[in-house]
């Protein structure tokens, strides 16, 4: 029995784990892979107050030492469900049964698919959703970048470092990344842009991807065009399957708190990209697990007066 369970390793559940443990409350965080959630598809982080320039993976490091700092322990799992006991919180993994008085949910998000044919044929074969992952391999090459945000936008401008030219495919005849980056990749002669176009169809020749099927939002006129991959960033998913018993989740499953990270549960949170909130950044991340990491260290007390 621990007194919280964190699920998720992002900047969210690691700050709750620093707070929570920093309180003298044993932590148990519940990953499904490295430490660092989005933070490890990351190329370079430039808006995390006081750090400057770092690549994501960097950060993700040197957060995960400092939350363990004061006894916070780790397991890695996959989490199944959650079951509401009251004063006890049963996580069930796909390989062990964890107990605890509170949980906090910081299990992120996950890039949204098209749901196009070709995409997940040649997903690993062409189609990529992590330029830090995937980028090197496609040196010298034409990549395509579906999206117009600041996520597609700035690993468009990362893909430069290795491709030969960089097309942005985007719905709208105007991007909605922040100004700052939408002034380097007007300024970056390796990216160019398609406007007011949209995938329907990635297409190889069964070992990797040749080209991507863009139709016009106006004409309704289709052309093949030419690529060696295809990068995609139009939006985030919460991955909250696990939690849907709870009823905490809104209809696009998104979950719902008040300004305390509080769930309507007595003893379950959520924090970072799974909360239903207007900002998904790493400084919004931490701000909600200082809260959460605070917050349950007075519901555990509470539970014992």
């Amino acid at each position: 029995m621990k007194d919280v369970i964190i699920i998720g390793s992002g900047p969210g559940g690691m700050t709750a784990a620093l707070y929570a443990s920093r309180s003298d409350l044993s932590v148990l965080v519940i990953e499904r892979g490295a430490p660092g959630g989005q933070l490890m598809n990351t190329a370079d982080v430039e808006n995390y107050p006081g750090v400057g320039l770092v690549t994501g993976p960097d950060l993700a490091m040197s957060m995960y030492e400092n939350s363990s700092n004061f006894g916070a322990e780790h397991a890695y799992g996959n989490v199944i469900s959650i079951e509401d006991h009251g004063a006890v919180k049963k996580v069930i993994c796909d390989d062990a049964t964890y107990e605890a008085k509170a949980v906090i949910i910081a299990s992120g998000s996950d890039h949204r698919k098209i749901g196009i044919p070709g995409e997940e044929e040649y997903s690993g074969r062409g189609v990529s959703y992590c330029a830090v992952c995937d980028g090197a391999f496609f040196k010298d090459r034409h990549l395509v970048v579906i999206g117009g945000g600041d996520s597609a936008v700035e690993e468009g401008l990362y893909l430069t470092q290795f491709a030969s030219r960089v097309t942005i495919v985007h719905r709208r005849d105007e991007l909605r990344a922040q100004k700052i980056l939408q002034e380097r990749a007007f300024k970056n002669e390796k990216i160019d842009f398609q406007w007011n176009k949209v995938p329907v169809a990635i297409e190889g020749d069964d070992v990797k991807v040749q080209s991507v099927q863009l139709k016009d939002t106006q004409t309704g006129e289709v052309e093949n065009f030419l690529a060696d991959g295809v990068f995609i960033y139009i939006g985030l998913d919460p991955l909250t399957e696990f939690a849907k018993d709870l009823s905490i989740t809104n209809e696009e499953g998104w979950i719902q708190t008040n300004n305390h990270m509080e769930t309507r549960l007595p003893g379950i949170y959520a924090i970072g990209d799974v909360r239903d909130t207007v900002l998904r950044q790493i400084a919004t991340a931490v701000g909600d697990g200082s809260i959460a990491g605070q917050e349950v260290y007075k519901y555990i007390t509470s539970l014992e007066d």
